[in-house]
């Protein structure tokens, strides 16, 4: 986890917040020691009927079709 000054905070607040959305975890420090940590906010699941509504709109997979596709594309020497 890096660490981020709380000045750095101040004047580079926008930064500092892309970091975090980009994933990275900080440590807000107050003159060398750490008063906070900033984090991702995880992103709430998907329901069950959403994904069950989501599947609906898939389309169709022919399994023969696909499987000559990746037999075409893959060598089965390896």
């Amino acid at each position: 986890m890096a660490d981020v000054t709380i000045r750095d905070l101040r004047n580079h607040g926008g930064d500092v917040i892309d970091r975090v959305q980009r994933g990275e975890r900080l440590t807000v420090t107050r003159a060398g020691v750490p008063v906070a940590e900033l984090h991702p906010v995880r992103r709430p699941g998907v329901s069950a009927a959403e994904l069950v509504a989501r599947r609906r709109n898939l389309p169709r997979v022919d399994a023969a079709s696909l499987r000559a596709d990746l037999d075409d594309a893959l060598d089965a020497t390896l």
